[in-house]
């Protein structure tokens, strides 16, 4: 297997995963904690925190631990100049992974939870207050991953990146998808954790909006960022399998 494909397997694996925890969690709180939405999103926010964190330590060393196309796009967009991050080809197929990885996860939680394979969320969510905490939300993923990445922390993802989304999920009002992916993936979830699909593309734009004011941020803040794509979310330079076997 290429390097690319195993970089691509773990690219879907690892969203995939990641929206079983959220989506999966979701359904075991709405079922255990009925009534009780603080609770719901407490037992929602702590499984994703945790389980965030392990599958960037798992899946970071081949891939990077992407598992988010405007994380993808701006490691693309970051390094065109200097030659490092993903390639225009790279990144197409990054994003297909992605979103086909965090849809596998939200039916795979369905079956776990047998709430039916195949649905379709009536959660609208679109009003503009949860637009704005889009934004919010991911313009501070990516500021917290470029700003780790360029200042020779990026060992430090896994933490920091499942604090972060952990306390988004509490301070804005959208309880912090900072996804595209990931909010297409939760269309397919009726229950607690899901998202209407109507409500999806206002998501989806704020969400691109939010990575450029993020990463914006992290430009002027730390020149010269371009030169450590490669170490986003976690350096995976090392993608030949004798090579790993030795790190």
């Amino acid at each position: 297997m290429t390097g690319l494909a195993r970089r691509l397997v773990a690219e879907f694996v690892g969203s995939a995963l990641l929206v079983a925890v959220v989506v999966g969690s979701g359904i075991a709180a709405q079922q255990h904690s009925p009534g009780n939405t603080g609770l719901q999103l407490l037992e929602n926010s702590t499984a994703t925190v945790f389980g965030l964190a392990v599958l960037i330590l798992v899946f970071g060393p081949v891939s990077g631990a992407h598992f988010n196309p405007v994380v993808s796009g701006a490691d693309w967009l970051l390094g065109r100049r200097s030659g490092t991050g993903l390639s225009a080809g790279e990144l197409g197929c990054y994003v297909l992974a992605q979103i086909a990885g965090c849809s596998a996860g939200a039916v795979l939680a369905n079956v776990m939870f047998e709430v039916g394979a195949w649905q379709v969320s009536t959660h609208e969510r679109a009003g503009g207050g949860h637009l704005v905490g889009e934004v919010v939300a991911t313009a501070g993923l990516l500021a917290v991953i470029f700003a780790l990445a360029r200042t020779g922390r990026a060992g430090l993802s896994a933490a920091a990146v499942g604090a972060y989304i952990g306390a988004a999920y509490w301070f804005t009002s959208s309880t912090s998808f900072a996804n595209p992916a990931v909010t297409v993936g939760r269309m397919f979830s009726d229950t607690f954790a899901g998202i209407a699909p109507s409500s999806v593309p206002a998501f989806v734009g704020a969400q691109v909006l939010g990575a450029v004011l993020g990463l914006g941020l992290v430009v002027w803040l730390y020149p010269g960022s371009a030169a450590s794509a490669d170490n986003v979310v976690v350096p995976h330079e090392n993608t030949d399998p004798e090579k790993l076997s030795h790190v």
